[in-house]
């Protein structure tokens, strides 16, 4: 019994979305590491200002918000580690589709349009969460370069 050709796309294209529902946890994790890396980096240049005003802080003031900034520092990282793996993560999900998607013409006939198209969709996809990962790279950058994230120092390096 052979299958119609639509049946047949629409299983095709069951079986390629499955994992690209994860998609959405994904997206969900991403968003709200985003959103702490945000307000982390708000409160790290608030402390970095208020360390480097030194407005009269006493030295056991000035002290409690230096480690401050290294756990904020710590968190900065943290949160931008999860945010690269999350994209990581989304970016495997879109691939691991786009392989279920072509292994799975190999016993179809195609029809071009809908594989362009739905092949398309996946790589603008899986193209969309690397520019995002090259974004919180320049994120990154930007906090160290502006100040904002100062880089240890060699003598804190060696303890």
């Amino acid at each position: 019994m052979t299958q119609d050709p639509i049946d047949s796309i629409a299983h095709l294209i069951q079986v390629a979305l499955t994992p690209v529902f994860m998609l959405s946890g994904v997206a969900s994790l991403l968003t709200l590491c985003n959103t702490r890396l945000a307000r982390v980096s708000d409160h790290m240049e608030d402390v970095t200002h208020r360390i480097d005003s030194d407005e009269g802080t006493d030295a056991q003031t000035h002290a409690r918000l230096v480690r401050h900034q290294i756990r904020l520092r710590r968190r900065i990282f943290v949160l931008d580690c999860s945010i690269v793996l999350g994209g990581i993560g989304g970016a495997s999900t879109c691939g691991a589709a786009l392989a279920l998607f072509l292994g799975s013409l190999h016993d179809s006939q195609t029809i071009s349009w809908l594989i362009f198209l739905f092949g398309a969709a996946l790589s603008c996809t899986v193209g969309a969460l690397a520019v995002f990962l090259v974004d919180t790279g320049l994120a990154w950058h930007g906090l160290r370069r502006d100040g904002v994230l100062p880089r240890p120092s060699p003598a804190s390096s060696n303890k």
